[in-house]
This record gives structure tokens, C-alpha cells and sequence, in this order.
């Protein structure tokens, strides 16, 4: 019988822990919840390896502290990060820091499992940073100098009006540049689009 994936559950919402406990396990996953960042640290060198589920927001520690504490201690598990409506600025630094994905609550069950297959795929595959490096660069060096401006502000985590302002265009041409540029990126999301351009080395 196969071994079920694991996926660590960090976050101190119950309502939370529940409902995303019960997708994962209807798709087949093995799941185990933490209530807060500090009680995964404190488990995390026994426990299973899989991938993270990350709530942002939580007290005593956070989610990027929670992450930065689990590079700091070799913990190389893949992290998909859960942001409130509008944390994008968070969500980009999460990516920077080496999360895999981050999605919005309130989330569906297939954007949920899209994330959480994603950050399997990495763990499984070590030797494929390379070649996903130079896939990322192909991919930006065809988009327009225009395009790659906007991409490199969606990077810094900017809304759409700053990327506007500080590029001197109006708030709709960036949502068209950044329409065009995800076109010609093969994405749907903006997480899809962040991933191609830190693989390339695109940091704003």
C-alpha cells in the first residue's frame, strides 16, 4: 500500500484547520494540524516529512518568521502560504523566502490542492531548480521591455496603480501589460507568474 502524503496544516483558525483538513483527506492526503507556528517548530525536527500549509497571519509568530526559522534549521520541506484577501505584498515575500505557492482565503478545494500538488512536485524533484532556472528565463526574455517592467513590480509585490505611477502609464495599461505578459507566460495566476520570475532571478 502506498505511503499518504503528508501535509502539515500551520494555522491558528480552527474553522481553517477543519476545512482544509477535510478537502486534503477527501483527496487522499494524510493531514496533521498545528495551532501555531511555535508548536510546529517545536515538533517539526520529528515530524513527518511533506509538505507545509502556512498561514501568514498568526500570533506570537508569523508566517514568514515561522519560515525563516524553518530555513534557518534545514527544515527543507516545501511551504504553500494562506493569505487574507489583499496580502499580496506578504504572499510575494513568502515566494522570495522560497515558498512554492500562496493562496487567498476564502479558497476552493481545487485551487487548494493545485498549490499543495505543486509543492509535492518539488519535493520530489531536486534535480529539476536548474533547468526550471533556465525554462524561467527563455520564458521572461520574450516578454516586451514594457512587460518585464510590470512583471518586475509585480515582484516587489506593488498593486497595480503604484506599478502605474512609478512607471508613469495609466492603472489599465499595466492590467493589459500584465493580461499580455501572463499570456505569454503560460500562467493563470499570479502566484504561477511570481514562481517563473524568482526562478529567473526577476526580484523587482
Amino acid at each position: 500500500m502506498e505511503d499518504k502524503r503528508v501535509v502539515h496544516i500551520v494555522d491558528d483558525e480552527d474553522a481553517i484547520r477543519r476545512s482544509a483538513g477535510f478537502m486534503l483527506k477527501k483527496s487522499g492526503f494524510a493531514v496533521t494540524p498545528w495551532v501555531s507556528g511555535v508548536e510546529f517548530l517545536k515538533n517539526v525536527k520529528h515530524a513527518e516529512q511533506g509538505c507545509i500549509l502556512l498561514d501568514v497571519r498568526m500570533p506570537e509568530m508569523d508566517g514568514l518568521e515561522v519560515q525563516q526559522q524553518l530555513g534557518e534549521r534545514g527544515v527543507s520541506m516545501p511551504v504553500v502560504v494562506l493569505t487574507g484577501h489583499g496580502d499580496v505584498s506578504i504572499a510575494v515575500r513568502a515566494m522570495k523566502a522560497g515558498a512554492v505557492d500562496f493562496i487567498e482565503k476564502p479558497f476552493e478545494k481545487a485551487v487548494l490542492l493545485t498549490a499543495i500538488e505543486s509543492a509535492f512536485e518539488r519535493l520530489s524533484d531536486t534535480e529539476g531548480r536548474a533547468s526550471r532556472a533556465a525554462d524561467a528565463t527563455i520564458l521572461i526574455a520574450a516578454l516586451s521591455a514594457r512587460e518585464q517592467d510590470v512583471l518586475k513590480g509585480l515582484a516587489q509585490g506593488l498593486p497595480n496603480k503604484t506599478i502605474a505611477y512609478d512607471l508613469g502609464i495609466s492603472p489599465r495599461t499595466v492590467e493589459v501589460h500584465r493580461a499580455n505578459l501572463m499570456v505569454k507566460l503560460g500562467v493563470r495566476s499570479l502566484s504561477e507568474a511570481l514562481r517563473i520570475a524568482f526562478s529567473a532571478g526577476v526580484t523587482g
